[in-house]
């Protein structure tokens, strides 16, 4: 079995637990038809949600320590995250972050602007927050919109789980945005931490990837896997 640390150990089996992660015959955005699914919108609890944010925090601390002051969400799935991972950043290092995510429309009365939360600043040193990247869409438009605002610090860009899939080029979505915006990028996991430590392998009495499935995830990664 592949020695991984026991925080992400336990990241895959909360995956699987959960139903975010599951296996079967699926359709991607992109069209890609994969034999596993990554959907972090099945999380629908305060006990899973928060977990969920822990496995962040403890993902960033491990990467950054505490060299941040926000952590940014696109809306809508980065909400949730960015609210409750810089709950457990808090609660676990006493690390006080602050938090913005977006409206997906200007809002034109009241307070008005784009952002809820924190309004970023000259110098803030920022963390995007996303759940699962396939082509870096909502990175891609996200970073103008921050720079914008503010003279920003754009430190990095987490996410759940690293597909390490093809983005426009043979490198990963995750890839192209390290070298297009000069910034740190990594996932909780990646897809191949996942595969290896699930072969053959019993979560909860139940084997999830065997001998035949892996043949199935094997042919998917050969065809759209990355090679940077």
């Amino acid at each position: 079995m592949i020695d991984l640390a026991a925080y992400k150990r336990d990241f895959i089996k909360f995956l699987i637990q959960s139903k975010v992660l599951t296996f079967g015959n699926f359709v991607t955005k992109s069209g890609r038809k994969t034999p596993y699914f990554i959907n972090i919108g099945n999380i629908s609890s305060g006990e899973s949600i928060y977990r969920l944010g822990e496995f962040y925090a403890r993902a960033i601390y491990e990467e950054l320590g505490t060299d941040y002051d926000n952590l940014y969400g696109p809306a809508y799935k980065g909400i949730p995250l960015v609210v409750v991972t810089s709950a457990c950043l808090h609660n676990l290092y006493s690390c006080n972050v602050s938090f913005t995510f977006n409206r997906k429309e200007a809002k034109s009365h009241g307070e008005k602007g784009i952002f809820i939360g924190h309004q970023p600043q000259k110098s803030d040193k920022v963390i995007i927050v996303e759940d699962v990247i396939t082509a870096g869409t909502s990175i891609y438009e996200s970073v103008p919109l921050l720079k914008k605002s503010a003279e920003i610090d754009l430190k990095a860009v987490v996410v759940s789980v690293d597909r390490q899939e093809k983005g426009s080029t043979e490198n990963s979505a995750l890839s192209e945005i390290c070298k297009t915006f000069g910034i740190k990028t990594f996932g909780i996991v990646t897809v191949t931490e996942i595969i290896e430590f699930l072969y053959e392998n019993k979560i909860d009495g139940k084997v999830y990837i065997d001998k035949n499935s892996i043949c199935k995830i094997n042919e998917y990664r050969e065809q759209y896997g990355a090679t940077g």
